[in-house]
């Protein structure tokens, strides 16, 4: 018998930002219909670091539902669109590591051409924008409350996201980080999982709920809207940690008081 797999997270060659280039913003479904002002702090944290954003109001969805259901055809047509759009730019912000791991690794897999791959690799998660382009390791931001992460599969296993959200988030003035009790257990969300394995889906949002409470923190933060809006719903159904707000890391960055 073998030991446990471990999935070793990728090495990426970052390109060098020129000052005054315009960054395209990615705003992925979940944000755009029912988290906009994550979007909000995802353009205010890059206008604060004298990035041009620009917001291409073509864009619609990066393919993934389609894709991560077997309708490769369907998400194919997503992509191609997604591409077309998204063409003219060098950088393509995305505050979601889930919706830049399908961009950055799945494009490939769906449509191997050139142009498409090569789309999908300029497009970076935010806050690997911010740490790994920028060089931005401070965003100035004040949040003096108790803050876990949780660290969403897709940009961890995928983009090796772990160190640059944790490296701003401990820069944040007042903040207590609070470690969050084995980090690398999924939330159970899993986009169309959770509607096709719900109580298995459930299962594990509880799990991740109760290792949030054990952690100490009144918030919980992560690169994922997505897996927050699974574990938020869990928290908020139980009265001993409803208390537990979540929120998108790109908010907690952009605070400049209390955070309320």
């Amino acid at each position: 018998m073998t030991g446990p797999q471990h999935h070793s997270p990728p090495h990426w060659d970052y390109p060098q930002y020129e000052p005054g280039e315009p960054v395209a913003l990615f705003i992925p479904c979940y944000i755009d219909q029912f988290y906009p002002r994550v979007a909000e702090a995802t353009a205010r944290l890059l206008i604060d670091q004298g990035v041009p954003v620009v917001y291409p109001e073509e864009q619609t969805c990066c393919g993934q539902p389609a894709f991560n259901s077997g309708y490769w055809e369907e998400s194919r047509r997503v992509i191609r669109h997604f591409c077309d759009v998204f063409a003219g730019y060098r950088y393509i912000v995305c505050p979601s590591g889930s919706c830049t791991a399908m961009c950055r690794v799945f494009f490939a897999h769906v449509d191997p051409d050139e142009r498409i791959v090569g789309v999908g690799r300029r497009v970076f998660e935010l806050t690997e924008f911010l740490v790994e382009i920028l060089g931005v390791a401070d965003t100035g931001a004040t949040f003096p409350h108790k803050v876990t992460m949780h660290s969403g599969c897709h940009g961890r296993r995928e983009l090796g996201l772990l160190e640059q959200p944790l490296k701003l988030l401990k820069n944040v003035r007042g903040i207590e980080y609070r470690e969050l009790p084995n980090i690398e257990e999924c939330c159970g969300f899993g986009g169309t999982f959770s509607v096709k394995m719900p109580g298995t889906s459930l299962a594990m949002g509880q799990t991740k709920a109760a290792n949030i409470l054990k952690s100490g923190a009144d918030v919980v933060c992560s690169v994922d809207i997505s897996c927050l809006m699974h574990v938020h719903g869990i928290l908020q159904r139980d009265p001993a940690m409803k208390h537990i707000r979540a929120m998108h890391i790109a908010e907690v960055l952009a605070a400049k008081g209390n955070g309320q």
